[in-house]
């Protein structure tokens, strides 16, 4: 990896770490998609440094809020989680071997999908739903866990249509997080693909991600917190929405061929 391609997943890491910061996501979709639009790393190296960074900075997180988990809810969460996030780093071993452009389109689609769930503003529920649902957005979770690094559009906005309190969601999706990331790392290290590259761009990424979310805390950016939401949602819907575009005219190309 030369020292320009190097500077410039920094600076992307730096760019998300920021949105995160001040919007509360955007971190794995940012990296995620520019990485992959500007071909600075493969989808496999960037998914593996961003859940690993992710899985620090939940499990750091979560330090004196474990008493604010529903573990009924989360015991349904994970056992969806566990199976998928296998077969979602399997699948991207698959298609980034054998589609690279499908799994671009495939990663600009996750993209687009994760502005359009952050940008909408989900109605409370009345009533807790089902252990099922619970299942079903862990599986999706995921499999968007194990594709891309990336696991929390499905079950975010399922949480926040529940009636629990807002400190309870958000401790339970960082749970999500953690054990997510902590399960892709540990498949992805048992396969032995938690090459040289990925461990120097996460300690890196780790102590940029430190730096950059003190300094956006101490100096955050001289707008309203609705309309940083709304920038960080064009820049993933523009993210998205490129990435499918560069990979359709080669994907509709290679099946009239």
């Amino acid at each position: 990896m030369s020292l320009d391609t190097l500077l410039a997943l920094l600076i992307t890491i730096a760019a998300g770490t920021y949105f995160q910061t001040v919007t509360g996501f955007g971190l794995g979709m940012i990296v995620m998609g520019a990485t992959s639009g500007f071909a600075l790393t493969t989808v496999p190296i960037a998914a593996a440094v961003v859940s690993m960074v992710t899985l620090v900075n939940s499990a750091v997180a979560l330090r004196g809020k474990w008493h604010l988990i529903d573990w009924r809810t989360a015991r349904a969460v994970l056992l969806g989680v566990l199976p998928s996030i296998i077969a979602g780093v399997v699948l991207l071993n698959y298609l980034s071997n054998a589609a690279s452009l499908l799994l671009e389109f495939m990663l600009g689609c996750a993209i687009t999908y994760s502005g359009i769930v952050f940008a909408l503003r989900p109605t409370q529920l009345t009533q807790r739903s089902s252990d099922r649902s619970f299942f079903v957005s862990g599986l999706f979770s995921g499999l968007f866990g194990g594709l891309f690094g990336m696991a929390g559009p499905p079950v975010i906005f399922h949480f926040y249509r529940q009636p629990m309190e807002l400190a309870a969601v958000r401790s339970m999706l960082l749970l999500v997080f953690a054990f997510t990331s902590g399960t892709r790392t540990l498949f992805v290290a048992s396969q032995g693909e938690l090459s040289a590259p990925v461990w120097l761009l996460t300690g890196l990424s780790m102590l940029l991600a430190a730096f950059v979310t003190l300094l956006g805390r101490r100096f955050p950016p001289p707008v309203a917190p609705v309309t940083m939401r709304r920038i960080a949602f064009c820049i993933l819907l523009l993210i998205g929405i490129s990435l499918m575009l560069s990979a359709l005219p080669a994907l509709i190309g290679s099946g009239g061929a």
